[in-house]
């Protein structure tokens, strides 16, 4: 097997493998513990990963050679990797945990939007986006990087927010939809997202304007809780061209008040799971900074 390994993270090879140029082996003499050393090394990383190179990020092996190491008894590195052992482990459990509570929480959200949208009562109606919203795609202009003036007005993308000008192309509330980009089929981000006050959109995002809040925003809900890959054209660039946008049958119900509803149900529950998302995103964030203290510690005399 080749490996390439971008600078910096370090672990032990399980299995026999090729040494390429973007990977060093490192072999611990008998009196240095291995663990130890792997335990030290991941001490150094973020200094590691900082190296800068002519083409890319790299560190040379005289580099590696001059890395400070601490030194001590082998008894003592036995020590060290043992508490370490267990802490660690405590941790990743920890970690675990939270990942597994933040897949969860997430989980619980989409779930929900699904059971909005396919239990539907007496009143809705399946319609199209050209019959519900205006387009106001002509409207877009977009600004290359270069000529771009700092402002306080967001400039929008396929992908939300990709900068702030100083002038604005659009006012009030709309609703944005990504029209390219490898997004459309990853989700990795929101395709459609709401945009309002003053601002400025490119030619990567279709513009649609709703009579009702309500309706912009049970779509916006919609149009997330959906793949869409069957309107996407392009292989090396996704696109939803208009046509495309248009085709998508939206259900909806008839009444702008049970839109309502139905989107002040999702919204409350949208808060409380963007609220213990960020609850789990920062417990990660400290079992990471956990992490490095404790390696701080054990090679600073203080563990």
């Amino acid at each position: 097997m080749s490996v390439r390994a971008p600078v910096g993270p370090v672990n032990f090879a399980t299995e026999e493998i090729c040494i390429g140029r973007g990977l060093a082996a490192i072999r611990s003499k008998p009196e240095i513990s291995k663990d130890f050393l792997f335990y030290q090394l991941l001490h150094l990383q973020p200094k590691i990963a900082g190296k800068e190179g002519a083409v890319f990020a790299s560190i040379n092996k005289s580099e590696i050679e001059d890395l400070p190491l601490a030194v001590a008894s082998f008894p003592e590195q036995q020590r060290i990797v043992a508490l370490l052992d267990e802490a660690f482990a405590g941790l990743a459990t920890a970690k675990a945990n939270a990942e597994r509570n933040l897949q969860s929480t997430r989980a619980i959200f989409e779930s929900h939007l699904q059971s909005v949208f396919s239990q539907r009562g007496e009143g809705w109606e399946v319609t199209t986006l050209d019959k519900i919203s205006t387009n106001l795609d002509s409207r877009r202009v977009p600004i290359t990087k270069n000529v771009r003036s700092s402002g306080e007005y967001p400039y929008y993308g396929a992908s939300g927010i990709v900068d702030y000008v100083a002038d604005y192309i659009f006012e009030g509330d709309n609703l944005l939809v990504s029209e390219d980009g490898a997004n459309l089929l990853a989700r990795s981000t929101p395709i459609a997202f709401s945009a309002t006050g003053r601002y400025w959109v490119n030619n990567h995002a279709h513009i649609l304007h709703f009579e009702s809040m309500a309706t912009q925003r049970f779509v916006e809900f919609y149009l997330e809780s959906i793949k869409l890959d069957e309107f996407i054209t392009g292989a090396a660039q996704p696109k939803l061209n208009q046509r495309a946008l248009n085709a998508i049958p939206i259900p909806i119900p008839e009444w702008v008040e049970e839109q309502a509803r139905i989107v002040n149900g999702v919204e409350e529950l949208q808060e409380a799971t963007q609220h213990l998302t960020r609850l789990y995103e920062r417990k990660l964030a400290a079992l990471e900074e956990l992490k490095k203290s404790l390696l701080h510690q054990a090679f600073n005399g203080e563990l």
